[in-house]
């Protein structure tokens, strides 16, 4: 089986206008997505930020999370955040997981545009026949820029349900289907 990782990018991503911003860490995408995490044996959960402050808030969160008082008010949260780990940018990743694994992951990006060069069942089986390495990138705001894209292996096609014209799930709904489609039981 993959050693599988998730990046939750905050930068390069659109916002409602198209233009290319910087979005917010928020607590709850630190906590829900290192819990779906931790559920589905993610080896690791990136939280992608180029902001200092930003990427201090975030310290804040996880460091109250280690502490011992915090272990015995819910061990699990803490079992989840011991996955989190925050980093500037996205080669900062890659270059860690390369470091660590001895080789480059093969980089998957999610969209919720139709856009999916594979499909979730291929991913699939791919994960169970690799011992290689996965990375699946998590877009905040309005999607992942362009220039992400071009730097991708491949691309997940959108989660859809039945309602038309509507498609705009919360990164942490989208991260937590995305695993089960992929890794579930």
């Amino acid at each position: 089986m993959a050693d599988l990782y998730l990046a939750l990018l905050h930068y390069p991503v659109y916002n409602k206008r198209g233009g290319i911003v910087t979005t917010s860490i928020t607590g709850f995408d630190l906590h829900d997505i290192a819990r779906s995490a931790a559920t589905f044996g993610v080896k690791k959960y990136y939280v992608v930020n180029p902001l200092p402050a930003q990427r201090e808030f975030a310290g804040r969160i996880f460091d109250f999370w280690m502490e011992e008082t915090s272990l015995e008010f819910n061990w699990t949260r803490v079992e989840a955040f011991k996955l989190v780990a925050i980093k500037a940018d996205l080669p900062e990743v890659i270059a860690e997981i390369t470091a660590a694994d001895g080789q480059r992951p093969r980089v998957i990006a999610t969209s919720a545009k139709p856009r999916g060069t594979v499909s979730y069942e291929t991913l699939r089986q791919e994960l169970k026949a690799s011992d290689g390495s996965y990375l699946i990138l998590l877009g905040t705001g309005w999607g992942l820029a362009e220039e992400v894209f071009a730097g991708v292996d491949a691309v997940l096609p959108p989660i859809n349900g039945p309602a038309e014209g509507y498609n705009h799930l919360s990164v942490r709904s989208a991260t937590a289907i995305i695993l089960d489609r992929l890794l579930g039981k």
